[in-house]
């Protein structure tokens, strides 16, 4: 058997970042402020070192965080740890029960966000200074039955996202979901091992108005439950197409498959995948470790200026309450629609999304900034070289959706949504491909 030791090293910190009340929340189109604490939010880090280079990984529960923002928290780390910014990959679980990390639709907390920054700075200064040799092993598993396509073909031709359960017009599913589970261990010895995990599902069951880390924290607090002397950082993967909707079920049978006891079913579903493989993981290199990020340019999906008049009537009806006006207006154009129009009005008539990767011997982080669909996170998975790629949505960024050119073919909410012209879903899996390729 080959040798596997090296002078890899890693390290762990987890630290609460769970807002004060009051803060709105982020996920849908209506306002809603905290009202308390289902369990409390969490950023987790893994540091890595293999002699001369370090690198950082950190897992947060929120929903996003824009570019530019991403880039600022970056910089402070990689500043206060003497590390190129580069070498920080910053990983957003996409939990729908946090805080507003932006201004887009709703106000965000300035305190918070500063606040969050040297929260971040923290976990990955204790993480570094945690160091201790460390080696890495890796396996697969799936977890059947908990994510869903929710993209549907109707019996009319039309494409609808969440139709509804037990819609009798619905003809087909648009898509299957990935059911992969996979596992990063990394065996340090005499103190806590690391896991890293990594599956693909939207994280959006429990709602309302009270914070939660969503299935996320189960996967986390099963296996470090189950396993002695383990931490685990959860790493969501391509999701913009998937949730934890069975729509095939009827509304009365539906009701056991939201709320947080199913987002409990979910994390440990996922971390009974991780159990099945977790004693015969595959030992892999650890080293060398190296970083990269490429920008890619995406046209920008802008409406024409003779909507905008129809669209702020759109939006005022919907704030005030009142969508079931906006069928009466003889209007075609939907309320996520109208907020694109809208949020694009001025422009940009490009964007340029920062694509971001982080490999430490045969294992790969591969991140984008915002909601690949699943077959995103397929096309980089199948076209890596690596033993092991774990892809990950709201990377270093949250810049919406990332439709396939197939799904603009068809429509539905997150093409009429996303900011980007067809052929942005492609452009990521060519340029992830390209950068990880690099990075070998």
């Amino acid at each position: 058997m080959e040798n596997y030791i090296s002078d890899f090293k890693a390290g762990f910190a987890r630290l609460d970042i769970t807002p004060p009340l009051g803060v709105n929340m982020s996920g849908y189109y209506n306002q809603r402020k905290a009202e308390g604490v289902l369990d409390n939010l969490y950023a987790s880090a893994v540091a890595v070192h293999d002699g001369s280079s370090t690198a950082v990984v950190i897992s947060l529960d929120v929903i996003g965080i824009s570019k530019g923002k991403m880039l600022t928290y970056r910089k402070a780390i990689a500043e206060k740890n003497s590390m190129p910014f580069e070498a920080v990959f910053i990983s957003c679980s996409h939990t729908h029960t946090g805080p507003v990390m932006d201004t887009k639709l709703y106000e965000e907390d300035s305190a918070y966000s500063n606040y969050l920054q040297r929260k971040l700075c923290d976990a990955a200064m204790i993480a570094i200074a945690d160091l201790k040799p460390a080696t890495v092993s890796i396996g697969r598993s799936t977890a059947p039955g908990i994510s869903f396509v929710r993209r549907f073909r109707m019996k009319d031709g039309s494409v609808k996202t969440n139709p509804g359960f037990g819609n009798p017009d619905i003809l087909e599913a648009i898509g299957t979901p990935d059911e992969s589970v996979q596992l990063v261990r990394i065996h340090r010895d005499d103190v806590d091992e690391i896991l890293l995990v990594n599956f693909q599902v939207h994280p959006d069951v429990i709602g309302g108005s009270k914070f939660s880390a969503d299935y996320p924290k189960f996967v986390r607090d099963t296996l470090e439950a189950a396993l002695d002397n383990v931490k685990c950082i959860y790493i969501n993967g391509a999701q913009g197409d998937t949730n934890h909707y069975n729509v095939r079920l009827t509304p009365e049978q539906s009701k056991v498959n939201r709320g947080y006891k199913h987002s409990e079913h979910m994390g440990k579903t996922i971390a009974g995948a991780v159990l099945q493989t977790y004693m015969k993981t595959t030992p892999v290199k650890a080293v060398p470790i190296s970083f990269g990020q490429k920008d890619v340019d995406i046209p920008s999906n802008r409406g024409d200026k003779s909507q905008i008049p129809d669209v702020e009537k759109i939006i005022a009806l919907h704030e005030e309450g009142k969508d079931s006006e906006i069928p009466a207006t003889g209007i075609k154009i939907t309320v996520p629609e109208a907020y694109r129009i809208k949020r694009l009005e001025n422009g940009p008539d490009s964007f340029t999304l920062p694509l971001t990767a982080i490999r430490f011997g045969d294992v790969s982080l591969a991140g984008i900034p915002g909601e690949p669909f699943t077959d995103v996170g397929r096309g980089v998975k199948d076209k890596s070289s690596f033993e092991m790629t774990l892809v990950s949505c709201c990377a270093n960024g949250y810049e919406g959706y990332f439709p396939m050119q197939s799904a603009y073919d068809e429509g539905g909410y997150e093409v009429v949504s996303s900011s980007f012209k067809p052929g942005v879903a492609e452009a990521i899996i060519e340029g992830l491909t390209k950068l990880l390729a690099d990075l070998k």
